[in-house]
């Protein structure tokens, strides 16, 4: 728990007293792998602080799922369409191992926001590392750079080949999992 907490606290650059204030509303919850937290097409406007394990979202399209970001430990998950605007997902959240998260409603954390500066802050931080992801992963799109932004993931977030099916980190990098194969290739053969 004091790992949990101290990641929090690193990552959204608030108080361990705010985390703990939060923490005390939320609800602890278990999914087992392959969980949907959240289904395409479907309301879900829950904020979610993954304790252990690795989620990642994707959407389909033309019967190809793309994905778009994963969490892990430490790191908030939710679907910004039904937690901003209480809209249809657009995507899905999956589980990739066993899973322990804390759970807060839309409406409570609102409460919640409303009752505490610091709180309020947390909620603005969410926001702007959720921004970050998206843009990172944007730019970082298409494969003339897809080495670098492999390596980068993995040293990031060295448990996803642990947990996570190749196919789904070469979905993440924009490339096919033959070329994410070729890139693995060439690093293991490179000398260190």
């Amino acid at each position: 728990m004091r790992t949990f907490i101290e990641k929090l606290c690193d990552r959204y650059k608030v108080s361990e007293t705010d985390v703990q204030s939060l923490l005390n509303y939320m609800e602890e919850v278990h999914f087992k792998k392959r969980d949907l937290i959240v289904r395409e097409g479907t309301k879900n406007c829950n904020l979610y602080f993954i304790k252990t394990g690795i989620w990642r979202a994707y959407y389909h399209k033309d019967g190809v799922d793309t994905t778009i970001w994963f969490a892990s430990d430490g790191e908030a998950a939710f679907s910004v369409w039904g937690y901003v605007d209480n809209a249809y997902s657009l995507i899905n959240i999956e589980v990739m191992c066993d899973s322990v998260a804390y759970c807060i409603s839309r409406t409570a954390l609102n409460q919640l926001f409303a009752s505490s500066i610091g709180l309020a802050n947390l909620g603005l931080r969410l926001m702007d590392h959720q921004f970050l992801q998206q843009e990172n992963w944007l730019i970082s799109s298409g494969s003339p750079r897809a080495k670098e932004r492999y390596l980068n993931l993995i040293k990031e977030t060295p448990e996803l080949l642990q947990y996570v099916p190749l196919k789904h980190i070469a979905s993440y990098l924009w490339i096919t999992p033959q070329s994410l194969s070729r890139i693995r290739a060439k690093i293991a053969s490179s000398p260190q």
